[in-house]
């Protein structure tokens, strides 16, 4: 009794301390996504063409543009995807059949593309302006630039580029965050600075980075 009583108590401390993703960005792991092969993940590509655009930059609203994005995290996306520690109907189904290798080639080959670059009426911005150079001190949410740089660029191995990101995939994105509906960010940053974030600051924050080019 006592055994199980342990064990029970055990429980909530395992499910806590279940990683948010398997990618453990080691030299060897690095290397791996830098050597993938732009060729083939161009061939590997034309799948994706559907959701993402054929060079990577997506007509529909609430699929990413993949364009100019770093290597390492869309490879990290599609591990994730394949693993389940992000979750999306289609794409679980398409990761599980994707191998190390060509998620590698893929991320190659979609980070070799130019970002997209949109022409919009420029709009009051001001709130998501405040957040991505100041951020908010009495909220404890670092300015934005700090990890996604000043041009919006993506930083290091799992921190995107935002710049011309699709303004609906954006404000899903950190919704889910802010849900907790996705959770594999590591050590919980970005659903610590989303739960933060009002929803007007989220429409902000998506409008500012469709808009801005690297």
């Amino acid at each position: 009794m006592k055994k199980l009583l342990s064990l029970l108590l055990l429980m909530p401390v395992l499910v806590i301390a279940e990683p948010a993703t398997n990618i453990a960005w080691t030299p060897d792991a690095l290397n791996f996504v830098k050597k993938g092969d732009v060729k083939n993940g161009k061939q590997l590509a034309e799948s994706c063409a559907g959701c993402h655009g054929e060079k990577g930059v997506s007509q529909m609203d609430d699929f990413p543009s993949l364009a100019g994005q770093l290597a390492t995290y869309t490879y990290k996306q599609l591990r994730d995807y394949a693993d389940g520690k992000r979750t999306h109907t289609l794409m679980n189904s398409v990761a599980e059949g994707v191998s190390e290798q060509e998620s590698a080639d893929l991320a190659a080959w979609f980070a070799s593309l130019p970002e997209a670059q949109h022409k919009v009426k420029q709009q009051n911005l001001e709130k998501a302006e405040v957040l991505v150079a100041k951020g908010n001190g009495k909220k404890i949410i670092p300015p934005c630039f700090t990890c996604h740089g000043s041009n919006g660029q993506g930083e290091r191995q799992d921190i995107p580029a935002l710049a011309g990101q699709q303004v609906e995939y954006f404000i899903n994105t950190l919704t889910e965050y802010k849900t907790g509906v996705r959770h594999n960010d590591v050590y919980s940053r970005m659903r610590l600075i989303s739960e933060q974030l009002s929803e007007e600051d989220i429409k902000q924050l998506a409008q500012y980075y469709y808009q801005m080019r690297k």
